[in-house]
């Protein structure tokens, strides 16, 4: 059997890494990362004889385009965007700019024939919830910030490309992963980060806002298995748990897991980005995974007691 040749861009980021690395680790896989490492970390990439990392910016089709025609790649994960609530919306044009990554990549695939794109789309594209749980196909899509119209912007891209060369995909709707190796910037690792530290762990707002938790590994397995299981084909999946935490909760959960003296600080609020609620509908992605998650309490203790796994 040929190796598949499998493209991940965004590969140096958290949950692209983790893919990366649990790809690789099956021998039928050649899998190339790509990153321009604005987010991104090389130490996250374990490179080897099935791992391959490249820098480069999927933004420039000079830079990207190369790549394609050197390694003619059987499927694609495209992961790449700028993330992070403040650093999205502090810099709208940036985050705006991942439309060129994705039609350079979407006419790449469909000119080198790549058999499908794996898109990492958002909950953002949900907004402010119009309904509990967030459904895939029934629940409309609310949002108004410049990251999330570019995710559904992408949704709408690979639906297109479908149409009208063909080309297949999956969409993932991530909903907050965590685990290792994730950067300081998300609240699970933010929190961790200064309940090692006994500093302050400071919340926007009165901490009722509700998320739900995805460790990395449940993440991973449900997607790779998408793609092995040949499921959720031209279709859309949430990924994440469904089960609600306040951030609150989950702020003081952190500090009675790791036996941390930090106090509980609470910020103004965020004008906007920071939404009320949270809470994907789950069926699919149970499916795929084809066991229970992690919780949270097990998958915080994981992290908690690995500290130097913080980028």
């Amino acid at each position: 059997m040929a190796k598949r040749n499998i493209l991940i861009t965004g590969g140096a980021g958290f949950v692209g890494s983790a893919l990366a690395t649990h790809l690789a680790k099956d021998n039928d896989n050649f899998v190339v990362v790509v990153d321009n490492l604005l987010t991104g970390d090389k130490r996250r990439v374990n490179q080897n004889q099935n791992l391959k990392f490249i820098k480069a910016d999927v933004n420039q089709f000079v830079d990207i385009s190369s790549i394609f025609y050197s390694y003619a790649f059987d499927y694609v994960f495209h992961y790449a965007a700028v993330v992070g609530v403040k650093r999205t919306l502090d810099n709208p044009i940036q985050v705006l700019d991942d439309l060129k990554g994705m039609r350079n990549v979407l006419d790449l695939c469909k000119n080198t024939g790549v058999e499908r794109v794996f898109f990492s789309s958002s909950s953002e594209v949900y907004g402010e919830p119009v309904e509990l749980p967030q459904h895939e196909h029934t629940t409309p899509l609310n949002s108004r910030l410049p990251y999330a119209i570019v995710k559904n912007a992408g949704e709408a891209f690979l639906k297109s490309y479908y149409q009208e060369y063909g080309l297949e995909y999956t969409i993932f709707r991530f909903f907050n992963t965590y685990g290792p190796y994730q950067s300081k910037d998300f609240v699970i690792s933010k929190f961790v980060a200064a309940a090692l530290k006994n500093k302050d762990i400071t919340i926007y707002g009165d901490g009722m806002q509700t998320r739900t938790f995805c460790f990395v590994e449940d993440n991973v397995q449900a997607c790779v298995n998408a793609f092995l299981q040949d499921e959720c084909i031209n279709d859309v999946v949430n990924i994440g748990s469904d089960v609600e935490y306040t951030v609150l909760d989950l702020a003081k959960l952190i500090i009675e897991i790791s036996g941390s003296s930090s106090q509980i600080k609470h910020l103004p609020p965020l004008k906007e980005g920071d939404m009320s609620r949270r809470q994907p509908e789950t069926t699919k992605m149970l499916s795929l995974l084809g066991r229970q998650p992690i919780d949270l309490k097990q998958g915080l203790s994981t992290v908690i007691s690995n500290p130097d796994f913080f980028i």
